[in-house]
């Protein structure tokens, strides 16, 4: 017994199905860099939060996280200059509120990516929504045979 779907172009139907999968893993890895570049994005604010109230704070006492439930208090031996990773695992230091500078610039582009990536997410999606809608029309067109 051939169902109806076989008696729609088989060869279609598969490089749609095909297509529809490769799409669908694109999109997948989309959004995963949006989350990637998301967390960053919150991890820099957090950080320019922490460079301004440090910058404010007389006494230069914090809170260090050690693991296990820990916490030690320490104190900043030199809170106005700041070690800031600016990729590849290159450190300079930097005045305080030019490191804040510097992060700043960094969440701006941060979120420009975003929005490429977005954009280009949204796109795939239109590209799955028309493929999944021409693997039904073919189907449809099947079942009307």
């Amino acid at each position: 017994m051939v169902s109806k779907v076989d008696e729609a172009d088989p060869r279609e139907v598969q490089a749609l199905q095909t297509y529809l999968q490769e799409y669908g893993q694109q999109a997948e890895v989309l959004s995963r860099q949006l989350e990637f570049m998301e967390r960053q994005r919150m991890e820099s604010l957090a950080a320019i939060d922490a460079l301004k109230a440090l910058a404010a704070e007389t006494e230069g006492v914090i809170l260090v996280p050690m693991g296990g439930g820990t916490t030690l208090r320490a104190r900043i031996i030199d809170p106005d200059n700041v070690l800031v990773n600016i990729g590849a695992d290159v450190v300079i230091r930097r005045k305080n509120e030019e490191a804040i500078g510097f992060i700043e610039d960094r969440v701006k582009e941060l979120e420009s990516l975003e929005k490429r990536v977005s954009d280009s997410l949204d796109q795939v999606r239109g590209q799955i929504n028309e493929l999944a809608r021409r693997i039904d029309q073919a189907y449809r067109k099947a079942q009307a045979r």
